[in-house]
Order: structure tokens, then C-alpha cells, then sequence
């Protein structure tokens, strides 16, 4: 657990988790920003995960001033207090990336977990406070019991392939709708079949962990060739004539998602479904 405010100092030790158990806390993080910009040609994104507004501001401040190129906010929060309203968690979520501009000059995105009621409205505000970009999605931490032990236990459960589709759904909402905002997908990302899907429904970037804690870190160069593969045996000169080819164009987008959903329903097939139509929609509730 986190000692939320144990200390006076924004950069308390009990902000963080054992550096011991988790990593070499929030100095060594410094120094590997310090190192990964002289040892690399590329640009070098940091993440932030804090617990308290002053922390978050000035641990930014200290993440720029080591050189990262963009500063990602990785909030990951469970609004579980029955106090706590949808719309007080949403402005919380702002106001945190209000503060956290006005101590940076570096880009700016923030990484979100997917359950908002109105994700689209909190993205549009958050750019509108100096997010550049939006990383979809964190995935909230869930443990599980031990059926034999009788108690509650943590992994690490590693996001796959069948995790894509909810980042598919929101980044084909919001590609297009929110052209200021640089949109990136981070979940299921298991090889090119995942990469480009998103770039279909519109991702600006897509990023990939898990595969990598599988496969290793040349698992990214049989990524990237799979990818030109395809893009080559379908006649696409780049990545970027793709991208946002399949994102929902509709008017009325909200309509739209809720026919996919009645279509989906409908054409359910299976053992005990049979190929009739009308059973299927019976079946969904819908008649």
C-alpha cells in the first residue's frame, strides 16, 4: 500500500512502493532518463505514476529537466468511495493535467484507464487543459482469490490479443472527432495482426509490453517486418495510408455503436443458436 501523505516532502519515499520490490525508485529513474537520452538517437517518453497532486507536479518537473522528449501520465485510479461522483473523478483527472501543464513545456499525454461514463467529453477536456495525446488504455489492477489458501492474490496477468477490441472501439470513436489530440494504443499488442488493426481504426501510434516480457526485445524487429509485409503484399506505401482507413466516420456515433452492438446480437451463431434470424434475435432481447 502507498502511505498517501505519510511525509511532508512532495518526494517522499512513502509515495512509492519498496524500491527494494518494485524498481530503483524515483532517483534511479531519473538517472535512466539521464542515460537512455546519451545512449540513444531516438526520443525517450517517460511515464509518471503519483498519488498526490504536489508529487505528480514536481516529480514532471524533475522528469523534464532530466530530458525526457514527452512525459506520459500514466493515472491509474479506483474512484471506489461512495462519495466520490463520475463527475468528480473526471475533474480530478483534469485539473491533475491543468497543474502538471503549467510545470512542464514538454508533450504531454495522459494514459487512462477505459471506465468513464463519458470518455469522449473527458478526452475533449483534458486537451483542452494541454493534453497532446492519449494513451488508451491502462488496464486496472485485479487480483483474484485463492480457492485453496482462501485469500486474495496479486499477479501480474499480461494483456493478449483478445484485450484489442475495447481500444479498437474507442480509438475508431475518437480518431477524427478529436483531430488536435494524438491518440496511442497500448493493450493486446501481440504482434502485427494487433498493430495494424489499430492503426485502422486510427492510432497514431501503437505501443507493445507484454509481447516483449514474453518474447524478448527482437520480438519488435519480426514485428515491424510482418508489418511491411503486409503493408507491401497490399499495394499500401506506408503505414500512414492506413491509418484511420476503417475509424467510424458516422455522424451520430453513439447511433451507430448501438446498431454494431444489435448487429452483433443478431448474428450471434452457436451449439444451441441455430442459423434462423429470428431465434438469434429472440435470443438478444431485441423483439
Amino acid at each position: 500500500m502507498l502511505a498517501l501523505g505519510a511525509d511532508s516532502s512532495p518526494e517522499a519515499s512513502s509515495y512509492f512502493p519498496s524500491a527494494a520490490a518494485y524498481n530503483a525508485g524515483p532517483d534511479g529513474y531519473l538517472d535512466l532518463i539521464v542515460r537512455a537520452r546519451a545512449a540513444l538517437e531516438i526520443p525517450v517518453i517517460a511515464s509518471l505514476n503519483g498519488s498526490t497532486v504536489v508529487g505528480w507536479v514536481d516529480h514532471a518537473g524533475l522528469i523534464q529537466e532530466a530530458g525526457a522528449s514527452a512525459l506520459e501520465l500514466n493515472i491509474y485510479r479506483v474512484a471506489s468511495g461512495a462519495a466520490v461522483t463520475g463527475p468528480e473523478a473526471e475533474s480530478d483527472c483534469v485539473d491533475l493535467v491543468r497543474a502538471v501543464r503549467a510545470r512542464i513545456t514538454i508533450p504531454l499525454a495522459v494514459k487512462l484507464h477505459p471506465h468513464f461514463s463519458a470518455f469522449g467529453a473527458l478526452a475533449r477536456n483534458l486537451h483542452q487543459v494541454g493534453a497532446d495525446g492519449l494513451v488508451l488504455f491502462n488496464r486496472l489492477y485485479q487480483p483474484d482469490i485463492d480457492l485453496v489458501r482462501l485469500r486474495w492474490y496479486n499477479d501480474v496477468a499480461l494483456s493478449t490479443a483478445q484485450d484489442i477490441r475495447l481500444g479498437l472501439l474507442w480509438l475508431s470513436v475518437l480518431s477524427g472527432r478529436t483531430p488536435r489530440l494524438s491518440l496511442a494504443a497500448g493493450t493486446g499488442v501481440e504482434d502485427a495482426p494487433e498493430v495494424i488493426r489499430y492503426l485502422l481504426a486510427g492510432a497514431d501510434a501503437v505501443m507493445t509490453t507484454a509481447s516483449l516480457l514474453r518474447h524478448g526485445p527482437d520480438h519488435l524487429s519480426g514485428m515491424l517486418a510482418r508489418l511491411r509485409e503486409w503493408l507491401e503484399a497490399r499495394k499500401f506505401s506506408s503505414v500512414a495510408a492506413i491509418q484511420g482507413l476503417l475509424r467510424d466516420t458516422h455522424p451520430d456515433a453513439e447511433a451507430h455503436q448501438r446498431h454494431a452492438y444489435v448487429d452483433s446480437l443478431i448474428g450471434y451463431r452457436g451449439p444451441y443458436v441455430p442459423g434462423d434470424v429470428g431465434a438469434s434475435t429472440r435470443l438478444a432481447g431485441l423483439v
